[in-house]
C-alpha cells in the first residue's frame, strides 16, 4: 500500500526553546498538532505529536532534505515523543518521517519559520532532476492558465541551497528551453525562484522557461507575476514574460530570449524588468517584446541586434545597444539600492542581505567572490516571518516591536492597513505575496501606509483591493517635508491591482500616492485590470473604478521601470519638483463607454494623458515613454488627445516618447502637447520635448486625496 504523506514541516524558531504549533489535516485523521525542539547544547532534536493511526509503533526515519533520495531509520516508539540524539550536523538538514499504519507525517526544522508555501531544495541529498520534477508538477496544476493560474490565491517560492563539490541542479538537456529535450524548469504564476548562496554562482540551474498560456504558448502578454533572483542559469534562459515579473541578481551563461518560440503566430510580449544581471557568453534577444527596462546589467561585447519593438531602456548597463528610435541607453543609475534577499550564511543560519545605497552606478553590484556592499540581518532575531493567515494586527505588532517583516508566499487578508512607521523598517515579500484589503464594512483606508521616515523599504508585494479605499499604498502624509536624501525610502517590485477578481463595485482614488521627498522606486506595475474572472465591458467601467495609478507630490522622487495601465483619469500625475522617470509603459483604459465619460481639463480635451506633469512644476525629466491605444470597449468614437502632457517650461523635458495603436477604432491623436501626429497613420515618436512649440495644457485644480477623505476611526502612530 502506498504511503499517504502529509507534509508538515516544523522548524526551529529559537535555538533551545519550544517552538510554536503547526496544524494540518490528515486524510484519515482529525486535525493533528506537532512540535519540535532543538537543543543546541546537546545537539539533539525532540519531536512530539498527537496520536494518529490505529495500532503499532511509530517508526521514525530521517533524511537530509525534504525530497532526499534516502531516509534512514533512527528508531521507533509507542510514545508520542522521540529524541534524535545524533542528528545531522546542520540542524536544517534533518527531515523526519513519522509513520504509523499508512499515514506519514513529515516534519523538519524549516517549516516553522517559512510555512507550507516555501519549498527548499538541497543538491547534497537530492538528484539533479528532483527540484525540476516537483516544480513542473506544480506548474501543470496551479501555475499555467485560467482558474488554475492567473487568478488563483495560491502562492509559492522555491529556494535552492548552494551547490557543493561541483554539483548543480542541471539534470542535462539541450536546445531551446521550450523543448522537451531541454528538461527545463517551468515557472508559473505567483512563483519565485531564489538562490540561497551569497552570490549567483553558488546556485546553478539548467534551463528555465516561463511558458505562456495564450496562442498555444506564443503570446506572452498575460504571462504575469513571477520572479527570479540570485541564481545562475547554465543553459537556455527563456524569460518570456510581461508585466509584474522581475529577474534580479543573476548570471546567464548561455543563450537567452524574452519572447516565446512556441507556436506559429503572435510572438509578442509586454515586459518587462531585469536588473543587476550578467550575461557571460551570448547577447540576449528580446524579439517582438513591445518594450523592456534593463538596469545595471552587463552584456558581452558585440553588435548583434537585441530586439524590441517600441521602447527599450538600458540604464547603467555595460555594452548596451546603441541609441536609435527604439533603444535609449542611459549611462548611469543616479541613485539605487538593490532589493534585499534571503540567503544562508557561513554559520548555517538564515540571513537577509540588505544592499547599501549607491550613486551613479554602472554594471552589477556583486562579483564572483563578493556579495556587494550592504548589511546582513539575522532572520530569527531581526525579522518576523509572516505566514498566510497572519493578520494585520500581528504584523503591525511585530513592526512596533522593532521587527522587519518577511512575507512568505500567501494571500494576506487585511482588515486594516499595515502601518510602517519606523525608520529603516523593511517589508519584504516572497512568491508574489499579496496583501489584500478585505471587504469589511469599515475597511476603507488602504493596504500599506508608509510614514515619512528615513530608510524604509517595501519590496516584493502585490496589493489587491476587494473594497473601496482612498489608495492602496501611501508614502508620507500630505504635509511630508523631511529630507531623506542621505537615506531614501525605497519601493521595489510593487504591484497594485484594481479589479479583475472581486464581484462588488469598488472605487479607489489612486493606487499609489508618494508624498515623501527623495523616494526611489524600482519597478512598479500599477494596473486597473483590463480582464479578469469577472464580466468585462460596461460592467468593468462601473465595477472597477480608479482615477489614478500614481500621484507624486513629493520632491526629488526617482522612478525606474514604471508600468501604469488602464486607470480612468491621469494614470501618472506628477506635482513634485525635480522628479525623474526612467521608462514608462502605458495603455489607456479599454472600456471608456463614450467620450463624454472620458474627457479631461473641464471636458475640453479628449481622454487623459498617460503621464501628466502639472503646469506648476518647474523641473522634471523623463526618458523612454510609451503609450499604446487599445480602445476596444468603447462606442467606437473615443479618442485620446495626448499621450503625454507637460508644461512649456525650460527645465521640464521628456525624451524618447512613442505612441501607437494596437487594437480598436480609437486613436492617440498627438504624442505630447498637441504635436507628434496621430496613431491613425502608424507609430509616432518625439525624440525630445523641452519648452517646445506645442500647446501647454490648461491649468487645472486636481482632485487629490486628503485627510478628510480618510475614515476617522484609523489612528496612525507616529
Amino acid at each position: 500500500m502506498s504511503t499517504k504523506a502529509i507534509y508538515l514541516f516544523i522548524t526551529l524558531a529559537f535555538m533551545s526553546m519550544l517552538c510554536g504549533f503547526i496544524t494540518f489535516d490528515a486524510p484519515d485523521e482529525k486535525k493533528q498538532e506537532s512540535k519540535i525542539v532543538y537543543n543546541k547544547k546537546k545537539h539533539s532534536i525532540t519531536l512530539s505529536w498527537q496520536a494518529f493511526g490505529s495500532s503499532g509503533p511509530y517508526v521514525i526515519t530521517r533524511g537530509g532534505s525534504r525530497l532526499a533520495s534516502d531516509f534512514v531509520s533512527v528508531g521507533s516508539t509507542s510514545k508520542l515523543t522521540f529524541t534524535d540524539k545524533k542528528p545531522n550536523a546542520d540542524k536544517y538538514e534533518n527531515y523526519y518521517k513519522i509513520t504509523r499504519n499508512d499515514i506519514t507525517l513529515v516534519v523538519s526544522l524549516e517549516n516553522q519559520i517559512f510555512g507550507d508555501n516555501v519549498y527548499f531544495y538541497d543538491r547534497k541529498y537530492e538528484k539533479a532532476e528532483t527540484a525540476r520534477n516537483e516544480m513542473n508538477a506544480h506548474f501543470a496544476t496551479i501555475g499555467r492558465n485560467g482558474a488554475n493560474g492567473e487568478w488563483t490565491t495560491k502562492r509559492q517560492a522555491y529556494y535552492f541551497k548552494a551547490n557543493i563539490n561541483g554539483q548543480t541542479y542541471d539534470s542535462g538537456g539541450s536546445g531551446s528551453a521550450s523543448s522537451a529535450e531541454a528538461n527545463s524548469i517551468e515557472l508559473g504564476f505567483y512563483s519565485h525562484i531564489g538562490g540561497l548562496g551569497k552570490v549567483p554562482s553558488e546556485v546553478k540551474l539548467g534551463s528555465v522557461f516561463t511558458r505562456p498560456h495564450l496562442s498555444g504558448g506564443a503570446n506572452a502578454t498575460c504571462t504575469f507575476w513571477r520572479s527570479m533572483e540570485n541564481v545562475t542559469v547554465m543553459r537556455d534562459f527563456a524569460w518570456t514574460v510581461s508585466q509584474s515579473t522581475s529577474a534580479r541578481r543573476m548570471s546567464v551563461e548561455s543563450t537567452s530570449k524574452y519572447i516565446s518560440d512556441v507556436g506559429n503566430t503572435n510572438f509578442w510580449g509586454s515586459g518587462g524588468f531585469i536588473a543587476d544581471t550578467r550575461y557571460t557568453t551570448n547577447r540576449p534577444n528580446w524579439g517582438g517584446q513591445q518594450q523592456w527596462y534593463t538596469r545595471n546589467t552587463v552584456f558581452p561585447a558585440g553588435s548583434a541586434a537585441m530586439g524590441g519593438s517600441y521602447n527599450m531602456v538600458w540604464q547603467g548597463c555595460v555594452n548596451a545597444p546603441q541609441a536609435d528610435n527604439i533603444n535609449s541607453p542611459v549611462s548611469t543609475t543616479p541613485v539605487i539600492r538593490e532589493k534585499p534577499f534571503l540567503f544562508i550564511d557561513k554559520d548555517g543560519e538564515y540571513k537577509v542581505f540588505v544592499p547599501a545605497w549607491q550613486k551613479d552606478r554602472v554594471g552589477i553590484s556583486w562579483s564572483e567572490t563578493d556579495m556587494g556592499k550592504g548589511k546582513i540581518q539575522d532572520l530569527l532575531t531581526d525579522w518576523y516571518v509572516a505566514k498566510e493567515g497572519d493578520t494585520d494586527v500581528e504584523i503591525n505588532q511585530a513592526l512596533k516591536a522593532g521587527k522587519n517583516i518577511f512575507f512568505t508566499p500567501g494571500h494576506y487578508a487585511l482588515n486594516a492597513p499595515i502601518q510602517v512607521n519606523r525608520k529603516d523598517a523593511i517589508l519584504l515579500g516572497a512568491g508574489i505575496a499579496s496583501v489584500t484589503l478585505e471587504p469589511t464594512e469599515k475597511n476603507t483606508w488602504g493596504c500599506i501606509y508608509v510614514d515619512d521616515k528615513d530608510g524604509i523599504i517595501v519590496a516584493g508585494l502585490l496589493m489587491d483591493s476587494f473594497n473601496s479605499t482612498t489608495y492602496q499604498i501611501r508614502v508620507g502624509n500630505e504635509d511630508a517635508k523631511a529630507d531623506h536624501s542621505a537615506n531614501p525610502i525605497m519601493l521595489t517590485d510593487i504591484t497594485c491591482r484594481v479589479g479583475g477578481v472581486q464581484a462588488k463595485n469598488i472605487q479607489i482614488h489612486t493606487s499609489m500616492q508618494i508624498n515623501s521627498n527623495h523616494v526611489v522606486g524600482d519597478h512598479f506595475w500599477l494596473w486597473r485590470a483590463d480582464h479578469g474572472s469577472q464580466p468585462g465591458g460596461k460592467a468593468r467601467w462601473i465595477r472597477d473604478r480608479s482615477k489614478n495609478g500614481l500621484i507624486v507630490t513629493g520632491d526629488d522622487v526617482t522612478l525606474y521601470g514604471l508600468f501604469a495601465e488602464h486607470y480612468q483619469e491621469y494614470e501618472v500625475l506628477w506635482l513634485g519638483e525635480r522628479g525623474r522617470t526612467y521608462f514608462l509603459q502605458n495603455e489607456p483604459p479599454y472600456d471608456a463607454p463614450n467620450q463624454a465619460s472620458w474627457s479631461s481639463q473641464g471636458g475640453r480635451v479628449d481622454g487623459y494623458a498617460a503621464y501628466k506633469v502639472a503646469n506648476t512644476v518647474k523641473d522634471h525629466q523623463g526618458i523612454g515613454m510609451g503609450s499604446y491605444a487599445v480602445l476596444t470597449g468603447t462606442d467606437g468614437k473615443v479618442n485620446k488627445s495626448n499621450g503625454f502632457e507637460i508644461p512649456n517650461t525650460p527645465n521640464v523635458k521628456l525624451e524618447k516618447m512613442c505612441t501607437t495603436r494596437f487594437a480598436g477604432p480609437g486613436q492617440i491623436q498627438n504624442v505630447i502637447n498637441g504635436i507628434g501626429g496621430s496613431t491613425a497613420t502608424g507609430v509616432k515618436r518625439v525624440a525630445l520635448y523641452n519648452n517646445g512649440e506645442g500647446t501647454q495644457p490648461y491649468d487645472e485644480t486636481f482632485d487629490l486625496p486628503n485627510n478628510e477623505s480618510y475614515p476617522g476611526y484609523i489612528v496612525m502612530e507616529k
